[in-house]
């Protein structure tokens, strides 16, 4: 029976780098022009996998919003994990947003990876849901390298890392 290759699929958000890209972003919008004597905060909230952010109206707020996006993508966050609320009114005019960071794969869309995987008709090639993430195996070395590829180039909603690979 020939041996079993196998890598695992998974979708994480460095934190380390999402701390650095907020600071990075205050330091950036307490210099500019167009915030000056505007009210506005970005809060990391690293144990509850969240970051706040707030001004006093909606143009602020989206300028925040993607200076911090901004700053995310330099830093090599994907933003594609980064999942925002819905622009919310608090007191006094000021408004909110919660923004989310999807740590590993959600359930609906290693479904999907697992029925795109079936649906390429590849080889042998197998992919089992193991809590946040999957694993994909294989006897065959190249029908995994194949795998890989069409995973990268297919669009799940989340940003897809491979890695531990095992012959």
């Amino acid at each position: 029976m020939a041996a079993q290759s196998s890598f695992d699929v998974t979708s994480k958000v460095d934190l380390q780098e999402v701390d650095n890209a907020v600071n990075q972003a205050l330091k950036e919008l307490g210099q500019r022009y167009d915030f000056k004597g505007v009210k506005f905060n970005v809060d990391f909230k690293r144990a509850e996998n969240l970051i706040e952010i707030g001004a006093d109206d909606k143009m602020h707020l989206d300028a925040v919003w993607d200076v911090l996006q901004t700053r995310m993508i330099r830093r090599g966050v994907p933003v594609k994990n980064l999942k925002p609320s819905d622009i919310e009114t608090v007191s006094a005019g000021r408004v909110k947003r919660t923004v989310t960071l999807q740590q590993g794969v959600p359930i609906e869309a290693a479904r999907d990876v697992v029925k795109y995987l079936k649906d390429q008709k590849l080889k042998k090639v197998q992919a089992a849901i193991q809590g946040d993430q999957l694993r994909v195996t294989s006897p065959s070395k190249d029908e995994l390298q194949t795998a890989i590829r069409l995973l990268r180039s297919h669009d799940f909603g989340v940003e897809l890392q491979f890695g531990n690979y095992r012959d």
